[in-house]
């Protein structure tokens, strides 16, 4: 097979325009919803560079608002959720 016909059977995929702006989706959560994600010890100490000495070599976890907006940093997943779940927020899931 020569290189002409293999580059042809590759299909390109084209991007996907956004369904919605940043600011639209910060919107979206209107202080109801939140999300969670898995931070290393250096990713925190740059969300957080008011928190020192974080244990290194493995992961936390920090809950944000839906604009982004930090609101808590912990040692574990349960913890996260029930920080969600004192402000009465719903955990929307990330991909």
């Amino acid at each position: 097979m020569n290189s002409k016909s293999s580059t042809n059977s590759r299909k390109r995929v084209a991007a996907m325009p956004p369904v919605m702006s940043e600011v639209e989706l910060a919107r979206l959560g209107g202080g109801e919803v939140a999300y969670i994600k898995t931070l290393s010890a250096k990713q925190a100490s740059q969300m957080f560079p008011m928190i020192e000495g974080l244990p290194k070599g493995i992961n936390l976890f920090s809950l944000h608002a839906a604009d982004g907006t930090p609101i808590a940093l912990t040692d574990t997943m349960q913890a996260a959720i029930g920080h969600a779940e004192d402000g009465e927020l719903a955990i929307a899931p990330l991909h």
